[in-house]
């Protein structure tokens, strides 16, 4: 699934692309597309119509696009979704789901692609603070710069878990996956499984820390794709794939220390890490 990174790659193409655009029509073509927009298809194909996109926001995972002060178009990628930006008369993509027309002189449309139909679009109210309501209970990410390190250092010490658990935990911290989270353990000589409670103020700051530069690092090269599923909005792929240090490497000598990679199953996905640099818990 997309992580920060990967969503952020696509909200700064869609930003240049579809702010202060109207909406002229939108076709939903598969109503799975649009299953959490509870009011149905159709609603949603008229709510949409002669609205105006001011901007795109991001929060975690999330994308928006604002529609007026009280209305927002919320789209989540979910494993295979794609927002792509076409223009001219570009055949249509095997799996698209939903497209909207804009009424500009430019013209072009913004089609949600998604291949297993996980992801999907839906219009919800804004709240207080900017985010669509459905989505008010995630985190800041680390690179949002309001993003409270402190209270974050505090959060996990009082929570009983396990610091991978935690940094997936997007009530804590937003816009961490597998694959980020492996990736800044693996930077911070941290067990995947080591207890909250026992992390030090400084060893939380560089956890934080290691988080930022892998993502600032995959942001730098479009970030992370692992087949043709994850594109940005001009259908390109990443390449953050080929600068992992333990992920996906099973086997492989540890770029610190040599010691082969170990993959371990965990919560129905897998766990990389060194087992040297990054010692299990006693």
């Amino acid at each position: 699934m997309p992580e920060l990174p990967e969503v952020e790659v696509v909200r700064r193409g869609l930003e240049r692309w579809v702010g202060g655009r109207t909406v002229v029509s939108a076709d939903v073509l598969h109503p799975r597309a649009v299953r959490r927009h509870l009011a149905g298809p159709v609603d949603f194909a008229d709510r949409l119509r002669g609205v105006s996109v001011s901007g795109v926001r991001r929060r975690g995972k999330y994308l928006w696009l604002p529609l007026g002060p009280e209305l927002a178009l919320l789209a989540h990628l979910g494993m295979s979704g794609q927002l792509l930006v076409k223009t001219g008369r570009a055949p249509d993509e095997k799996h698209l789901r939903v497209r909207i027309t804009f009424a500009d002189a430019g013209g072009g449309e913004l089609r949600f692609v998604d291949q297993r139909t996980f992801g999907g679009l839906s219009l919800h109210p804004l709240g207080a603070d900017g985010l669509p309501d459905v989505i008010g209970h995630i985190a800041r990410d680390p690179l949002d710069p309001e993003f409270d390190e402190d209270a974050f250092h505090v959060a996990l010490r009082r929570r009983r878990t396990t610091i991978k658990r935690a940094l997936l935990d997007q009530s804590l911290i937003s816009g961490v996956g597998n694959i980020y989270a492996d990736e800044s353990l693996w930077r911070a000589g941290l067990h995947f499984d080591r207890p909250t409670a026992s992390l030090t103020r400084p060893r939380t700051a560089a956890l934080v820390g290691h988080v930022r530069d892998v993502m600032r690092a995959a942001l730098a090269v479009g970030g992370t794709s692992f087949d043709s599923l994850y594109v940005n909005v001009n259908g390109e792929s990443g390449y953050f794939d080929r600068s992992l240090d333990v992920y996906g490497r099973e086997g492989e000598p540890c770029r610190r220390c040599g010691t082969p990679v170990r993959r371990t199953p965990w919560m129905n996905r897998s766990s990389y890490h060194c087992p040297r640099c990054q010692r299990a818990p006693t």
